[in-house]
């Protein structure tokens, strides 16, 4: 065998060991959702065919000829009886794409396909793609909802000017896909996410309007829209349902993770929430419930954050932040929750329907001042006191 086959070889068995490493859940946490010590996705698990030409004649040196830098942002499904997240992957160029990865239980063993997936352009292309949201929706359709991102013409002088838009794109098989118009609206929209079930007869979108692409000005705050035509979707009438606070971890901007789990309590969501603070903004994820036959009305909103970025989560190309695009609950009730940590690297917790419900239902609500939150302390230890 030559040297260079010698070092294909290697390399491959290294990668090979990536992909089928065990994960192993964190013993202690909080009750609420269990860890992983393993990331499921980082930018070592993409396929080597993308990265390496294995042409000795053309790559002797065996360099990667295109390095991928990053997966984040994942949308997820159930899939043929797998555990599929459609991942953001950006390679060293600032590109973002979408690949799919499977996995036979959905903490460890994730690979992905052999191709990226193939994105038809909207009439306008988009000079980056990236965040999509998955949802099987009851029309039979699976769609992708995600941010199509293209440089702001009305400012040619600044290279960082950029707008947002939804973009939505449907498939059956998460292969081929057929793009629709981007979602119309009056303002520019990022983490727009499609309910996967009609309201009144019509498609509805938990929306995030914001005056420019990355401050929300005026706007901000979990929206809701119902839309007639999903091939020409047009945002006509748009209502806040989740508002950002002063002094909360929702300050600066706050939209929806992944499309709601239903449940016989109502209909469980997960969002993120940032705030400024003197390292930059922080992201963190929370949760909320709202009517199961009204899903734009909220029923409980528990305080504070549901899952920050811990140890080695908190460092990466965009330092202190958590971000979901996906979860899956699985027949037996189990939820597992995708979360990228620092623009970086995919992770899974696992948890229950059940315990996810008592959680939002249980957990005190944000009293807004340092007062209230030292009374809701205190009506804890004295019901504890009691319970001994």
């Amino acid at each position: 065998m030559s040297d260079f086959k010698e070092r294909v070889a290697a390399l491959r068995a290294h990668h090979e060991e990536l992909l089928a490493r065990k994960n192993q859940p964190l013993e202690w946490g909080n009750g609420i959702y269990t860890r992983y010590k393993y990331p499921v996705l980082t930018a070592e698990h993409a396929p080597l065919e993308w990265k390496y030409d294995f042409n000795e004649k053309d790559n002797p040196y065996l360099m990667q000829r295109i390095m991928c830098n990053a997966t984040l942002n994942s949308g997820a499904i159930k899939f043929n009886g797998k555990y599929v997240l459609v991942a953001r992957v950006e390679g060293a160029d600032r590109k973002s794409f979408f690949a799919v990865a499977e996995s036979p239980n959905g903490i460890d063993n994730f690979r992905f396909w052999d191709d990226p997936i193939t994105m038809p352009e909207d009439i306008i292309p988009a000079t980056n793609i990236y965040d999509m949201r998955l949802t099987a929706h009851e029309d039979g359709w699976i769609y992708g909802v995600f941010c199509a991102e293209r440089h702001d013409d009305s400012q040619p002088g600044d290279l960082s000017a950029a707008t947002a838009t939804a973009a939505i794109a449907r498939t059956k098989n998460l292969v081929k896909w057929e793009r629709l118009h981007d979602l119309k609206s009056k303002t520019q929209q990022r983490n727009v996410v499609l309910h996967p079930e009609f309201v009144d007869g019509k498609y509805a979108f938990y929306t995030r309007p914001q005056d420019g692409f990355i401050d929300t000005g005026s706007g901000g705050g979990i929206g809701w829209a119902l839309i007639d035509d999903i091939e020409n979707a047009e945002i006509k009438e748009e209502t806040i349902i989740y508002p950002r606070n002063y002094h909360t971890i929702m300050e600066v901007k706050n939209g929806e993770g992944p499309h709601p789990i239903k449940t016989s309590a109502g209909w469980l969501h997960l969002a993120h929430g940032v705030r400024g603070c003197a390292s930059g903004l922080r992201y963190v994820l929370y949760m909320y419930m709202t009517a199961l036959e009204d899903p734009s009305k909220v029923t409980a909103m528990p305080g504070g954050y549901f899952l920050v970025p811990e140890g080695e989560e908190y460092v990466g190309d965009v330092m202190n932040v958590v971000f979901s695009s996906g979860w899956i609950a699985d027949e037996d009730g189990t939820v597992y929750i995708y979360y990228a940590s620092s623009d970086t690297r995919m992770h899974v917790a696992t948890s229950t329907v059940d315990k996810l419900v008592d959680y939002c239902q249980n957990t005190p609500a944000d009293g807004y001042t340092t007062a209230e939150s030292v009374e809701t302390i205190k009506k804890l230890i004295a019901k504890n006191k009691t319970a001994e």
